[in-house]
């Protein structure tokens, strides 16, 4: 038996262990091969704005990333959009919840003035996606054009505020060449294996349990690939900076509609359930829009108190019970 028949006879036998495995894997090489590939760019001297869009903001994204195309690649195109739009919920209600109840997460200046209207026009956006009941091509373009206009938007940014990105690129760790290229090739080969692993372990789980492969999507996966936002926010929030919190929130919620909606929708095109517009995408619109009251409504205080976080993690528990009353 080779190798990659051992692995499949694992997952079909221990399908919940190798979902851990997976996600752990997951996490421990998407950071690897972010370093790395920042690393090696800084070294072989690529432009630090190229780094910044690439290796930094569109890296963080990598696990949702590379589960989103092994699982359109593998006809599983449901779980790739309930990831996308799982983790977005996940992040406002699990994340977003629980480091509010730690401490109290006020709005960053930075946030309000630029990230979140991006939030809130890739909401839109995914709207129009959706709204025929098709995820298609020309979807996917439409949100790959969505996230060029904001890459395009932080380029100018770090031309005009470069010390920003050099503080970025300063807490990357410090590599040869030849030692990030080979993290690089590490880092890529294990994230590309555990997708692979995460991807046929959770369509075991879901047969096993008779479970939908989106409700999966939308509830496991998503909450294992949003796992690394937990850990960065409840840390900086325990560190002394909780301002960092909803800002990477918000970050990752614009790259899961814009990036990785878009993989399924140009590699697996499909039809839409109405549920899936009316209950996830209709769970997904109302916590944004709650965050953007938070945020924006007269006489708010600009935080999210432990009471709202308190709010924001009960519904997302009462939404994933109902997810698997009706799956």
């Amino acid at each position: 038996m080779g190798l990659v028949d051992t692995i499949h006879a694992i997952i079909a036998t221990y399908p919940i262990l190798a979902l851990i495995i997976g996600f752990i894997a997951l996490g421990w090489s998407a950071d690897r091969f972010v370093n790395a590939s920042a690393a090696a760019a800084k070294n072989l001297g690529v432009s630090k704005i190229v780094i910044g869009l690439t290796a930094i903001a569109v890296g963080t994204s990598a696990p949702e990333i590379m589960v989103g195309i092994q699982s359109s690649l593998s006809d599983l195109g449901q779980i790739a959009i309930g990831n996308a739009i799982g983790s977005n919920i996940a992040n406002m209600g699990l994340v977003l919840g629980i480091t509010a109840l730690v401490r109290p997460l006020p709005f960053a200046d930075e946030t309000l003035k630029r990230e979140m209207p991006w939030l809130i026009g890739a909401t839109l956006l995914t709207l129009v996606c959706l709204s025929n009941y098709y995820l298609g091509m020309l979807d996917g373009l439409a949100l790959l054009a969505g996230l060029g206009v904001i890459l395009y938007l932080l380029a100018r940014k770090n031309r005009e505020t470069p010390d920003e990105l050099d503080a970025e690129l300063d807490e990357l760790p410090d590599m040869t060449t030849l030692k990030s290229l080979v993290w690089f090739v590490v880092g890529l080969t294990v994230l590309l294996v555990s997708a692979h692993v995460l991807v046929d372990a959770a369509e075991a789980v879901a047969k096993e349990f008779n479970i939908s492969e989106l409700v999966i999507g939308l509830t496991i996966v998503a909450v294992g690939t949003s796992l690394p936002e937990l850990s960065v926010t409840v840390a900086a929030a325990r560190q002394g900076h909780p301002e960092l919190a909803i800002g990477n929130v918000v970050g990752s919620n614009i790259l899961n509609i814009l990036a990785v909606l878009a993989i399924p929708a140009l590699l697996d095109p499909q039809p839409i359930e109405v549920h899936v517009l009316w209950r996830d995408y209709g769970m997904m619109f109302a916590l944004t829009a709650l965050l953007v009251l938070l945020a924006f409504a007269v006489g708010s205080r600009k935080v999210i108190t432990r009471f709202e976080g308190l709010v924001l993690l009960a519904a997302w528990i009462g939404y994933t019970f109902i997810l698997y009353h009706q799956a």
